[in-house]
């Protein structure tokens, strides 16, 4: 993987640039960063998708349309996320690279141009944003919320991170509450969207072969014109527990969720953070883990039994599938796993299985420009960037010990159970 080249263009605001000669697409993502917030979370998750929607240029979805088939089929999308106690807007654009138009045409600066009208030049109607858009994307994301509470995992999930981090901004969604969102007027909305254009920090992603001068051209043009004074973005972790928050949900369903928090005493910029993202693949995160082989194989005690790593809050979590009856049988178990990790019982092969499973994770991160570009974003507040080749190195750095000390820095802080009634 390419090496990346990163500018200050503006206050606050960051040209990233990623050269990469294998692929005849190009990539441009503008990653809006706020921290997350209960008062604005559900208002810039709507500015999100409106923002997409149409522009000052293109003000309905059939014009926006035709101006992308117009150049080679190029899309516009966006998306939103949170990012430890960061929400992050995102507007991406691709299409075709600058070495494969007619006559010169940059592609390039063509999006660059639509992702700019579509921050700086929205779609208004005086001092608000169009009422009927407005109206569009506040079902969309009361669909979402809906489509997620009936997906029982990622409910439980949810339900998990909310109690575990409820004195944090972690513990939000990323898309606020229905009721804030029900709330959002038109007016409302452009007075958020002139504060994400003084506030935020702003980074910007460009991946391809062609030269990115003229996409930056674009963005230190159009921020040129914005009085600036970014926020602060803060992160909070949480060290440790020092006693267990047991919440039991009940409903009517066929399959119970068993979700397990755990704090880890180690979030990045720490030095152990790959040694625990390494412990944690080992005890959940592969088809060769321990949580898989003995307690849903062996011990068929889990439809499904996995574990993730939050680097930015230090937060480990197992989730799990579980038959009423199990509940306890699979929290004893689970926890056994994490015990004999403790202990020091993690063969040769566990460790080298998961290597090589998580280096080729990396890897398949490489095959697309996509893919390229969350890479890097991903890696935002790590205080540096890492190539694959650099990460894969001291993944196969880590050595058993550094394991077992990782495993034994766990405490379990959270136990959340959705049962049947």
């Amino acid at each position: 993987m390419s090496s990346i080249k990163r500018k200050l263009i503006s206050d606050g605001v960051y040209f990233n640039s990623v050269k990469d000669n294998r692929f005849k697409t190009m990539r441009i993502s503008v990653n809006i960063v706020v921290p997350l917030c209960e008062e604005t979370a559900a208002s810039n998750a709507l500015l999100c998708g409106l923002l997409t929607r149409s522009c000052e240029a293109y003000p309905d979805f059939t014009c926006l349309s035709k101006k992308l088939s117009s150049l080679y089929g190029a899309d516009l999308t966006s998306s939103l996320r949170k990012y430890g106690d960061r929400q992050i807007l995102t507007i991406s654009a691709s299409g075709l690279d600058d070495r494969y138009t007619f006559d010169g045409e940059s592609i390039a600066f063509e999006l660059s141009e639509l992702i700019c009208g579509a921050i700086f030049k929205p779609n208004l109607e005086g001092n608000a944003f169009k009422a009927d858009e407005v109206e569009q994307e506040r079902r969309q994301l009361l669909d979402l919320i809906d489509s997620e509470f009936n997906d029982k995992r990622i409910y439980a999930s949810g339900q998990l991170v909310k109690n575990m981090c409820k004195n944090e901004a972690f513990g939000i969604k990323r898309y606020g509450t229905a009721e804030k969102i029900k709330s959002a007027t038109p007016a409302s909305l452009y007075s958020t969207w002139q504060e994400l254009l003084k506030t935020a920090v702003f980074e910007i992603f460009y991946i391809g072969d062609s030269p990115s001068d003229k996409a930056e051209s674009v963005f230190v043009r159009s921020f040129s014109k914005v009085e600036r004074k970014p926020v602060e973005l803060d992160n909070r972790v949480v060290r440790s527990a020092d006693r267990v928050n047991r919440v039991v949900e009940e409903m009517e369903l066929s399959q119970s969720k068993l979700v397990m928090g755990f704090r880890t005493d180690c979030a990045v910029p720490d030095d152990e953070v790959i040694a625990t993202r390494l412990m944690c693949a080992v005890l959940g995160g592969t088809a060769n883990s321990k949580l898989f082989c003995n307690v849903r194989e062996k011990q068929s005690l889990c439809y499904y039994c996995s574990s993730r790593y939050d680097m930015q809050k230090g937060i480990l979590t197992v989730d799990s599938g579980v038959e009423g009856d199990n509940l306890e049988k699979a929290e004893k178990a689970i926890l056994n796993e994490i015990s004999d990790m403790q202990s020091g019982n993690i063969s040769d092969f566990e460790i080298e299985a998961t290597k090589m499973a998580v280096i080729n994770s990396f890897n398949s991160s490489n095959d697309t420009v996509g893919g390229i570009d969350s890479w890097y974003t991903s890696q935002l507040f790590n205080g540096s960037f890492k190539s694959i080749e650099e990460l894969s190195e001291e993944i196969n750095a880590v050595t058993k010990e550094q394991l077992v000390n990782a495993a034994k820095k766990l405490t379990l802080d959270t136990v959340y159970v959705l049962k049947n009634k």
